[in-house]
């Protein structure tokens, strides 16, 4: 089963509106033609309330894969355009996860990850962040904390592998 954003999430999502927390708007921000299953396993389990919170409110629509009109089917499209609207999803998760970890306790720490998630104009810059976010992960909530935030990240991007790059 594929999400889509409904006229309502597009609503939502635009400027001046904020009716949704940061959870379920980037959630919808990550549902075009998403798998359910792959929004579900976010949040610690909790992806899935929030998803059919969001079905339920009208926000999101599922389309079977075999069954979705064409027009609303996502387009076939060349292996660069795809990241940007990944990127921009993943920047509004990593967003949301600084907060959720650091800007109670270690205000610094999330100051800094937010200018630099600002900053993150590609891919390369955004996994710079990344990187920095898990050491930091790692550093104030342990190695353990760090690799499951890391299997999330791979789930929310999967052609973005998390290993050590060069």
């Amino acid at each position: 089963m594929l999400l889509y954003k409904t006229p309502k999430a597009h609503q939502e999502l635009a400027p001046g509106s904020r009716s949704l927390n940061l959870r379920e708007r980037s959630l919808l921000l990550l549902a075009e033609g998403t798998p359910y299953a792959q929004l579900a396993q976010m949040y610690h389990g909790q992806g899935e309330a929030l998803v059919a919170q969001l079905l339920q409110a009208g926000y999101l629509a599922a389309r079977h894969a075999e069954m979705a009109p064409a027009s609303l089917a996502p387009a076939p499209v060349p292996a660069p355009p795809a990241p940007a609207m990944t990127l921009a999803g993943t920047r509004m998760y990593l967003f949301d996860m600084v907060e959720r970890l650091f800007a109670n306790r270690q205000q610094a720490m999330a100051s800094q990850l937010r200018q630099a998630l600002r900053e993150a104009r590609d891919v390369q810059a955004l996994r710079s962040v990344c990187d920095t976010l898990l050491q930091a992960v790692a550093e104030h909530a342990g190695a353990e904390r760090a690799t499951q935030l890391s299997q999330q990240l791979i789930h929310l991007v999967p052609d973005w592998s998390l290993e050590p790059h060069e």
